[in-house]
């Protein structure tokens, strides 16, 4: 089996890695790392739009960020739990891609469904590496180097923080790809709290916020549940 991608990034819902982690998808797509977004839902519950519409919006997003591919899973929005059937789905996708790391929801959040998605991939990069846990394909396990959990709605202190200096305009083009979640003036759907215009300059003043104590113009920070392990402090320099 030769399918090797480099990094796969989960999201709950469509929209959520590119909030999260656009601009290190976009960063690592410019470094030439071979990157698969994978959505565990179809975000049917939001209040705005539809799951098709949420789908061609996602297929753009995944495009301007130049991703090898981006799949959906479609497990129920706000009902998916880590029992077998869904941790089964996610092993088989790691087994499939077989990536370095991998990046996931933020650990605890407003929405449930994050909380919840982070939990899912943690538990499903375990028995990914379990030869005794069977999924029904031909697969071959393997277990991800590292997990790596953006932060979404909830401010949290990162663990590492990720120099997206010069790829804000390209995560603010896939965020605005899904133009059924995000400010519209000419929208007469309900609002709901990311689609104000006020949100964009939250997005924008997060990214300031995350990059100014390491000297970064822009950043993205991430949390980890395990010590980050290096050969030498000058690694981290």
């Amino acid at each position: 089996m030769n399918n090797r991608h480099d990094v796969v990034v989960f999201g709950a819902h469509p929209d959520d890695i590119e909030l999260g982690a656009g601009g290190t998808v976009a960063k690592m797509v410019s470094q030439g790392l071979k990157v698969v977004m994978v959505d565990l839902t179809q975000g049917e519950l939001g209040t705005r739009g539809t799951s098709e519409i949420r789908h061609q919006e996602a297929t753009s997003a995944a495009e301007i960020l130049g991703v090898a591919e981006r799949i959906n899973l479609k497990l129920k929005d706000g009902f998916f739990q880590c029992d077998e059937a869904s941790l089964l789905e996610v092993v088989k996708v790691i087994r499939r891609y077989r990536p370095k790391f991998v990046i996931a929801n933020a650990i605890e959040d407003r929405h449930p469904d994050h909380g919840k998605g982070a939990e899912l991939v943690i538990q499903a990069s375990f028995l990914s590496g379990l030869v005794k846990c069977v999924t029904g394909e031909a697969d071959e396990v393997h277990r991800p180097d590292a997990i790596y959990h953006y932060i979404q709605d909830h401010a949290r202190v990162p663990d590492v923080v990720v120099d997206i200096s010069g790829f804000e305009d390209i995560k603010m083009k896939s965020i605005l790809a899904y133009g059924s979640q995000f400010f519209d003036k000419n929208s007469s759907e309900p609002e709901t709290p990311i689609s104000s215009p006020e949100f964009m300059e939250h997005i924008k003043g997060r990214h300031l916020s995350m990059g100014r104590p390491c000297g970064f113009r822009s950043g993205e920070g991430f949390e980890v549940t395990r010590p980050v392990g290096v050969n030498s402090l000058s690694d981290l320099l």
